[in-house]
């Protein structure tokens, strides 16, 4: 492990990506309050602790907020996505939410999306998208009846249910709500290997990209909010540009998981199909490998790990993982085995690699959520969500930067800092570049056409700037093409 890290620093620093001992200059974004839904504030901060700008809801946060581009450049052309709390969820645990607002820079709304009801519950995290669309996860609940009849064995919870997971992406409407344009169920990808009888019977060590229904307990009689029926508890999700992937954090199953994000919802439900041939069923998956029945409790990890992302382009250690791993007390960082088109490797038999982290954070120790951002300079953002701490440290474990909220409830789920010049440029693309591989041609007439037959949206498709894809669009990239 070691070596690994020598070696790791080693490239580093001959590629000339040196560690810096300095405060990344850029602006932190938190929201320091969690749990309630009482009134709360976001803040973004410079590194003197100015207040540059305040949000004010009325709501508090399920989890951390995000600024995404408006349709100007600058910072005051930005919109605030925040993930809150509604007033009666109907299904509760910890990191419970409900509902996701878009807010610009002056606060006010520019559209909002409620989702709570009696199948479905958002719940902690969202991702924008870069196609300005925005991923939430939520509990899918599912009777007694339904989860024994997909293999499950005993039911923990008074309530006599199990909570799935799902993933929607939605999409603003332009009337101040949104619509679902694409989505996942973890329960389309299940095994088990009790009971021979039902469809998804199988050896679970022979199929790591499927879940085993039967790992773990479901709920309890005990919670924020009484009784529950959390089985995987999904914490964070977090989004891969290039590659189309995306990666999502299970607290109570101690493992992360990858998905192809390049499925239609028909195909996300299946096994084939997608960029990567497997509709949606895991890519990859790191942490306990005991959920696939491979390797045993020396192989684990992770434990109640939170804030999964992949380190963005331009910072050291660029297109690996970076976690907040609660359990062990500290932020890891490791390089999942992918080839340069986004394929995963793994051995017959063994799990996933790595078998070992490239880097660890000094002790850090918080039970609930928690967050981990690498910087282009190379430091990491870590916030220790209980004692609302955010502290920016230098490779070595140095810290250079700190903040500290004061006051009652004053826990901070997960801070971001953004560089100062990061929205100074507005990146519109090519219309109708589908692909993004710079040139119009006949594959992206054809990745239109099956966006068009799948109900989908990508905004470069969008070359009338209607707000949907049709037939209209179809026939103006045609006529691009041919002008060009």
């Amino acid at each position: 492990m070691l070596i690994n890290k020598y070696i790791y620093i080693f490239l580093l620093m001959k590629s000339g990506i040196l560690f810096s001992q300095e405060v990344f200059e850029g602006y932190t974004l938190f929201t320091p309050q969690i749990g309630f839904d009482e009134d709360a504030t976001t803040y973004l901060l410079d590194n003197d602790y100015n207040i540059i700008q305040s949000w004010g809801h009325s709501n508090g946060p399920a989890s951390m907020p995000y600024l995404i581009p408006g349709d100007e450049p600058g910072w005051e052309n930005t919109l605030l996505i925040y993930p809150y709390r509604v007033n009666s969820p109907t299904m509760e645990s910890g990191g419970v939410g409900g509902a996701v607002q878009c807010l610009t820079w002056e606060d006010e709304l520019v559209w909002e999306y409620i989702l709570s009801n009696s199948d479905y519950q958002h719940h902690h995290d969202v991702e924008p998208l870069p196609n300005g669309n925005v991923l939430l996860i939520a509990w899918e609940k599912k009777t007694s009846t339904e989860a024994y009849a997909a293999g499950r064995q005993s039911i923990d919870n008074p309530l006599n249910q199990m909570w799935s997971e799902a993933i929607f992406e939605i999409q603003p409407d332009g009337n101040g709500s949104a619509d679902v344009v694409w989505e996942w169920h973890l329960w389309d990808h299940l095994i088990q290997d009790v009971d021979p009888g039902d469809d998804n019977y199988g050896v679970v060590a022979d199929h790591p990209e499927l879940f085993d229904i039967n790992n773990g307990t479901v709920g309890g009689s005990g919670g924020p909010g009484g009784a529950t029926a959390d089985w995987i508890h999904i914490n964070t999700i977090s989004y891969n540009t290039e590659f189309d992937q995306i990666v999502i954090s299970s607290r109570f199953q101690d493992e992360i998981f990858v998905i192809d994000h390049g499925t239609s919802s028909e195909e996300a439900s299946s096994h084939s199909g997608g960029d990567y041939g497997r509709g949606g069923d895991f890519l990859y998956r790191w942490g306990n490998p005991q959920n696939y029945d491979r390797g045993n409790n020396s192989d684990k990890t992770l434990d109640d790990q939170h804030s999964i992302n992949w380190i963005p382009d331009g910072s050291p250690g660029q297109g690996n993982f970076i976690l907040f791993n609660n359990g062990f007390n500290e932020a890891t960082e490791f390089v999942p085995p992918m080839d340069e088109d986004g394929f995963y490797t793994i051995e017959d038999g063994q799990p996933y690699g790595p078998d070992n982290t490239i880097w660890d954070s000094p002790y850090y120790s918080t039970a609930m959520q928690g967050g981990a951002f690498r910087m282009p300079n190379g430091n990491t953002l870590i916030t220790d969500c209980d004692s609302a701490d955010i502290e920016e440290i230098t490779e070595s474990g140095s810290v250079v930067w700190s903040y500290s909220q004061s006051g009652n409830n004053a826990n901070i789920a997960r801070a971001q800092k953004y560089p100062i010049d990061y929205f100074d440029q507005i990146d519109d693309g090519i219309p109708g570049d589908i692909n993004d591989d710079g040139t119009l041609n006949i594959l992206d007439i054809v990745s239109l056409v099956n966006l068009v037959l799948a109900n989908g949206y990508e905004v470069a498709g969008d070359i009338n700037q209607d707000g949907i894809l049709n037939i209209l669009d179809i026939v103006s990239l045609v006529n691009l093409i041919l002008e060009d």
